[in-house]
């Protein structure tokens, strides 16, 4: 994966196919301290300690029509080679973290990708799940939180295209606001 937005994608998927009602997605850049933080953390069924010591294995899937499990270990790949780490904390029963952290300046350091269109994507292809996500910069702060527009605009209405159209155009709106200049 070339981008950082796709990883978040591919971890998110895995936090719905976990069962996952609740999912916490958190960017963080800051380009003072040389940061990248990618937290994703579900309330999914979460792992054992047997699948928490695969999560990284290339040749291991948890998915019963797949051999192989690519996503958890190109990311644990990237954040080592730009100086940093991946961590997976998880706990059957109530959920997983994944935490990935990576130097900002590193040469090898994927760019972030189009945050918005996936963010938007994944809030649009899981209307029964629900999403917080916050992204932090230097240059502001973005949260947005399904419940709340659920609340505000009705459940049922993520389906009807001007509310679609709505909170796609919203998302690029907060999310390119702070991530000007490209990151």
């Amino acid at each position: 994966m070339e981008e950082l937005s796709l990883h978040i994608l591919d971890i998110v998927e895995n936090s719905i196919s976990a069962g996952a009602s609740l999912v916490k997605i958190v960017v963080e850049i800051n380009e003072a301290e040389d940061l990248v933080k990618i937290v994703v953390e579900d309330n999914g069924r979460g792992m054992d300690e047997k699948e928490l010591k695969r999560a990284v294995d290339p040749f291991y899937s948890s998915k019963a029509d797949k051999k192989v499990g690519l996503g958890l270990p190109m990311f644990a790949q990237v954040a080592e080679a730009c100086g940093g780490y991946l961590k997976i904390e998880s706990e059957q029963g109530k959920g997983t973290k994944v935490t990935a952290l990576m130097k900002f300046s590193h040469v090898d350091r994927p760019p972030l990708g189009d945050l918005s269109s996936t963010i938007f994507s994944i809030i649009i292809g899981h209307p029964n799940a629900d999403f917080l996500t916050e992204i932090k910069t230097n240059k502001g702060k973005v949260r947005i939180d399904t419940r709340e527009i659920k609340e505000i605009l009705g459940k049922d209405s993520f389906f009807h295209p001007e509310i679609i159209k709505f909170i796609k155009e919203s998302i690029e709106k907060e999310i390119q606001g702070i991530l000007k200049g490209g990151i």
